[in-house]
Order: C-alpha cells, then structure tokens, then sequence
C-alpha cells in the first residue's frame, strides 16, 4: 500500500460546526467556522499568520527543507495521526500492539522516519487530549484527501482496533463516529474492517 496523496482543494462554502460533546466540555453549535483546525482546546481558521504558527510548530518535528517544501503535509500528519490514536485511546488499556499498529500505519501512509513517527505520535497524543472535538481534524482530512485515500485511512484505523484481537463496543463505537466525519459510504467502511479484521486472523 503506497503513500497517500493529498489532493488538490476546490473553493468550498462555509460550513457550520456540528454540535459535539467530548466529555463535560460543550461546544458552542451552529458558528460558521472555515476549514477550522482544532487544536490545544481551540479552534484556529487556516490564515496567513495562523498558518505560520503552526508551521514554526511543526519545524520542530520536521527537517526545515521538507516542510517549507510540502507545508501542508504536516497538518495533514497530523490530522491523520490524530485519527489512529483515537481508536487506540478507545481501548480501556493500551497495549504494545495498538502503538505498534499505528506506528506502522504512519509508516505506510507517509515518508517518515522513526523519529518522526514517534515525535508526531506524541503531538497526536497531545492534540487528541486538549481538541474539544474531532471536526476540524476530519474535516482537513475531508479537503486534502479524496475518497481513495481516506478509505486506505480508515482501513488503517480499522487495523488499529484489531491489533489486540478483539473489538470492544468504544472501539467500535469511536470507528463509527470517525467514519462518519470523513463521510465514508457505509459499504466502504465494512468492507475495510473485513479487511483489517482478514490481516489480524480474528474470526
């Protein structure tokens, strides 16, 4: 399975936030948001001095060169990244298995080295922890992936929930949610878990 690639992205209206709860924080519903990134408990829209930001956050995980050259890949990364470790936050107990099965994933989608994989897992933990909610992270996925590649995404995901062997109820519930965030057609969505389910020998 190859890199993914980023498509390009046409002009989209503005969109509303949906309403989310995560735990006992509420978000505010209904505010016309633009392509926004949820990030440290905030929701930050894609400007040019928010865009450098975040850049100047991200040279510290990527080489200057790379990431002056390909500046949307690290927020993408990211917002991929983010995906995994939340179905592997789903398990109750997080084992060896689910950190290597995202550390694979990572590893299969892009071009990074281990140091890169495992300074991006930390910064996923992270995001993961202090966003109020998930739409940002999807809906960036949802403009710089087309469906191919997020389908190859949510595989991974699905992969993920079965590195130990089993699917809890969290786990299956979180993948529900994740998917549809990132609009995948139903059939595509079981047709990816029968296939993560198939490579990890459960029956």
């Amino acid at each position: 399975m190859g890199p993914m690639r980023p498509r390009s992205s046409p002009e989209r209206p503005r969109e509303r936030a949906p309403c989310v709860r995560r735990g006992s924080r509420d978000v505010v519903c209904g505010e016309p948001v633009r392509s926004p990134f949820i990030l440290a408990s905030s929701i930050v829209c894609f400007n040019a001095p928010m865009l450098a930001s975040l850049k100047e956050m991200f040279a510290e995980l990527f080489a200057p060169d790379e990431a002056a050259a390909r500046a949307d890949e690290p927020m993408l990364q990211l917002a991929t990244a983010v995906m995994l470790v939340e179905v592997m936050r789903a398990e109750p107990s997080i084992g060896a298995a689910q950190r290597l099965a995202v550390v694979a994933s990572l590893r299969d989608t892009f071009a990074l080295s281990q140091a890169q994989i495992e300074s991006l897992i930390a910064a996923a933990e992270k995001a993961s922890l202090e966003a109020t909610d998930l739409f940002g992270f999807t809906s960036y996925i949802n403009d710089h992936f087309d469906m191919p590649a997020k389908l190859r995404m949510v595989e991974h995901m699905w992969r993920v929930a079965y590195a130990d062997g089993h699917l809890g109820d969290q786990e299956r519930h979180v993948m529900w949610r994740l998917s549809d965030l990132l609009h995948v057609p139903q059939g595509a969505y079981i047709n990816a878990k029968m296939r993560a389910k198939s490579m990890a020998g459960v029956q």
